[in-house]
C-alpha cells in the first residue's frame, strides 16, 4: 500500500491549514489590544486600532491602482510610521516590499528599481536628490508616491503626482484580499551590498517572515508589550523582521530617523525602551556622548548586535551604562539573525575577561533555524569541532531566502548539496 492508514481521509482543509504570514500578527494585536500604542514618533500615536486601519487602507489604494500578487512597491524611506505600514499594508494586497538602502547611489538604485521592476516608489523627501538621479538613469519610471515626515518637517522636491496620506485616503479600511495564499508567496525583496557586481536581490517568503519574527521574541528574551527602538535601519534585512516581530509581542515600535545620542537616551528614558538593535558603531555613539545627553537607565536594555565581535571595554562600558548586549549572526540570505549567543546564568559570576569572552561569542542556531554547521565546502562534511579546523559557515531551514531573483545560477550555488552557502569562515 503506498498510503499509510494517516494519509487517507486525514487532508488539508482551511480548518485545519491556513498559510503562515507575519500579516496576521497585526490582526490580532488590533483585535486583543485595539487602543494600545503601536507606533510613537515624536509627539505621534498610533495605536493597534490605527495601524491596521491605515495599513489595509494603504493595501486597498495600491489594489485600486491595479497593484496585485508579485508586484514591487519600492520604498526609499527611513524609520518612520510609513516604514512600518509599509511592512504591512504592501504584502497585504499580494505585492513583495523592497525597502531600498536610503544610503546608496543613485546609479544602484536605479538597478535595484530596473532589477525588481518596480510598479510603484514611495520616497521620503529627504531623500528626493538622490532618488530624482536614479530616476534620471533607470530604465522604467514607477508610479512615484510622495512622502513628507510630519514630524521631521523635512521637504525635498516633489518627485511624483501623489502624496503617501492622499494614496492612504483612497484606501478602504475593511479591506482585505485574503493574502497571502501561499505561504511561499515572496513577502519582501532585499539587496546585497554589490561590492565587485550588481546587488543581487534576495527574496523573502512569508513562512520565513513569520519564523524569524517569532523566533526574535524568544531569542531575545522579548515579553508581552516589549518596546523596541528603531536604531537598526528597517531597510537592512527588514530589520531584521522586528517590524512583524512587534505586533506578535503586542509591543510598541519607537521611530528614529537618525541615529545620535541624546535622543537614544531620551526615547529610552522616556517610553521605557526594553530592546534596540545596531551594529558595533551605535554602540560607539552610545558611549561616547556627551554628559549632557546621556541619561540614567533604571531597567536593562537589550541591546542585539552583530557584525565584528565587541571588545571587553566595550562590553563593560555597555553594561556599565545600563545595557545588555546580546550578540547575533546572520545574513540577507537568512532574513537578518539566524545564531543568537545563547546566554548561561553561570557566566555572569565570571571574571570579567572571561565573561567578555563569552559575550562576544556569536553563539548557537536561532530555534526556527533547523540546522547550522561549519562543514568543508569540497566533501559537505562536519569540519572538526576542535576550535581550530576552518571551514564555511552553513545553513538550513524554513529562514533561509526563496532565492536570488533573476539570478538561478547564483541561487543553485548557494543551496549546493542542500545548505545555504554563507561564504564566511568558522
Amino acid at each position: 500500500m503506498d498510503q499509510t492508514i494517516y494519509d487517507i481521509g486525514l487532508d488539508r482543509n482551511p480548518a485545519n491549514h491556513q498559510p503562515l504570514s507575519p500579516l496576521t500578527f497585526l490582526e490580532r494585536a488590533a483585535d486583543v489590544f485595539p487602543d494600545r500604542v503601536a507606533v510613537i514618533h515624536g509627539p505621534a500615536r498610533r495605536t493597534f486600532r490605527e495601524l491596521r486601519a491605515r495599513s489595509h487602507r494603504l493595501a486597498s489604494a495600491l489594489a485600486k491602482r491595479g497593484i496585485t500578487r508579485g508586484d514591487t512597491i519600492a520604498v526609499v524611506l527611513a524609520n518612520t510610521p510609513a516604514m512600518v505600514e509599509a511592512h504591512y499594508g504592501i504584502p497585504m494586497c499580494g505585492a513583495v516590499l523592497n525597502a531600498i538602502n536610503t544610503r546608496l547611489d543613485p546609479a544602484t538604485i536605479a538597478f535595484i528599481l530596473d532589477h525588481g521592476e518596480a510598479k510603484v516608489l514611495i520616497v521620503d523627501s529627504e531623500f528626493a536628490k538622490t532618488v530624482k538621479e536614479a530616476l534620471a538613469i533607470a530604465k522604467r519610471r514607477p508610479l512615484v508616491i510622495d512622502y513628507v515626515d510630519p514630524v521631521a518637517g523635512i521637504v525635498g522636491e516633489r518627485l511624483g503626482t501623489l502624496d503617501y496620506e492622499t494614496l492612504i485616503a483612497e484606501g478602504e479600511e475593511d479591506y482585505d484580499a485574503g493574502y497571502p495564499h501561499d505561504e511561499w508567496d515572496a513577502i519582501s525583496l532585499n539587496y546585497t551590498s554589490g561590492t565587485t557586481s550588481n546587488p543581487k536581490g534576495v527574496v523573502y517568503h512569508h513562512r520565513g517572515a513569520y519564523l524569524l519574527s517569532l523566533g526574535n521574541i524568544i531569542n531575545c528574551g522579548m515579553a508581552a508589550g516589549a518596546v523596541y527602538l528603531w536604531t537598526l535601519p528597517m531597510f537592512h534585512c527588514n530589520g531584521w523582521c522586528f517590524p512583524w516581530t512587534m505586533s506578535a509581542a503586542l509591543g510598541t515600535h519607537v521611530c528614529l530617523r537618525q541615529v545620535r545620542a541624546a535622543p537614544i537616551y531620551e526615547s529610552i528614558v522616556a517610553h521605557k525602551v526594553t530592546h534596540m538593535s545596531g551594529a558595533p558603531i551605535v554602540m560607539s555613539i552610545i558611549l561616547t556622548a556627551a554628559e549632557g545627553e546621556k541619561r540614567k537607565i533604571d531597567s536593562p536594555v537589550t541591546f542585539l548586535t552583530a557584525a565584528a565581535p565587541p571588545p571587553e571595554p566595550v562590553l563593560a562600558a555597555m553594561k556599565a551604562a545600563g545595557f545588555a548586549v546580546t550578540h547575533l549572526y546572520g545574513l540577507t540570505e537568512t532574513y537578518g539573525p539566524a545564531v543568537v549567543n545563547e546566554w548561561h546564568a553561570d557566566w555572569d559570576s565570571l571574571p570579567l575577561p572571561e565573561w567578555a569572552a563569552k559575550k562576544a561569542r556569536q553563539g548557537v542556531r536561532y530555534l526556527p533555524l533547523e540546522a547550522l554547521d561549519v562543514l568543508d565546502p569540497h566533501t559537505m562534511k562536519p569540519v572538526a569541532a576542535d576550535g581550530e579546523a576552518m571551514g564555511e559557515v552553513m545553513f538550513r531551514g524554513n529562514i533561509v531566502m526563496k532565492g536570488y531573483l533573476k539570478n538561478e545560477k547564483a541561487t543553485r550555488a548557494a543551496f549546493e548539496g542542500g545548505w545555504f552557502h554563507s561564504g564566511d569562515l568558522g
